[in-house]
């Protein structure tokens, strides 16, 4: 079955976003599928997949804020960022109170830089970043311009506590709780992550593995990701656009129009000016 669109996987905890990706190679018998935007093996959630053709968005989507809800688990840190790594510190904790937690988290709403962990998948030089961190290679972290547009508390008990926040792309959650527990004058490791939300694309619409077997899931269209107009086009118009030339803005698009042909979307197009010039070939 060659697909063409996007589907929302609901990825398991203890799998690897690439082992997804390699699953539904193997379920579709195709290669062209990417995702757009890397969950953690202990992170579960949203995981937005591209088939086909519709791997060109994957930049556009990955660019797409993402909401989360991790838990902490307070007084250790480990070498990794979370409860699966190995414990490098540890200090107290048993002074903090509820609103010491919601006034730190307060504290991060806007835009902030952040430095990536140590364990990730960033390139420097070639290499991974946790591959330099495996061989114990000291190297420079490169330092990121993030933004935190909303942080709720949601359960605070003892030495853990869970977080609802939202996030701009490049975020790593479990750097920003290594970034609260030390405004809390402690430290602190990521316990779990789910990824609730990337963009308007909602965990509860999001389909397992399992039902992708089955046969039971949606896919999606251009037409259910953007919230662009969509003009259906005559053969002029479509042999000008397929073949990716600037045409007249007499549409009077403000910023994005999908351009379709017989039903089937073709391109993306961006309005500068009095003209639409091409943003995304499908």
């Amino acid at each position: 079955m060659i697909l063409e669109g996007l589907v929302l996987i609901n990825k398991t905890k203890d799998v690897t976003s690439r082992h997804v990706i390699n699953n539904l190679n193997h379920i579709f018998n195709m290669k062209r599928i990417g995702h757009t935007g890397t969950l953690d093996p202990l992170a579960t959630g949203v995981l937005v997949v591209c088939f086909g053709k519709y791997t060109k968005l994957v930049d556009l989507i990955t660019s797409l804020d993402k909401e989360y809800i991790a838990s902490v688990k307070l007084g250790i840190k480990t070498d990794t960022g979370d409860i699966t790594g190995n414990i490098i510190s540890k200090k107290e904790y048993s002074h903090i109170t509820k609103e010491d937690i919601i006034n730190v988290l307060n504290s991060f709403i806007g835009k902030s830089k952040q430095t990536v962990p140590s364990y990730s998948a960033v390139r420097i030089d070639g290499m991974k970043l946790y591959e330099y961190a495996r061989e114990n290679i000291k190297i420079d972290l490169p330092v990121r311009d993030i933004t935190i547009n909303s942080i709720e508390l949601l359960t605070f008990s003892l030495d853990t506590f869970t977080f609802k926040v939202n996030v701009s792309k490049g975020t790593y959650i479990r750097s920003l709780i290594e970034d609260i527990a030390s405004k809390l004058n402690t430290v602190g490791t990521m316990n779990n992550l789910i990824r609730t939300k990337q963009g308007k694309f909602n965990i509860e619409d999001s389909f397992t593995i399992e039902d992708i077997k089955n046969n039971n899931f949606n896919l999606l269209t251009v037409k259910d990701i953007f919230d662009y107009p969509i003009i259906d086009m005559n053969e002029e118009l479509y042999f000008s656009i397929k073949n990716g030339k600037q045409i007249k803005n007499i549409f009077n698009i403000k910023s994005k129009v999908i351009f379709t042909y017989e039903n089937t979307a073709i391109a993306i197009y961006e309005s500068f000016n009095d003209l639409l010039k091409i943003d995304i070939m499908l």
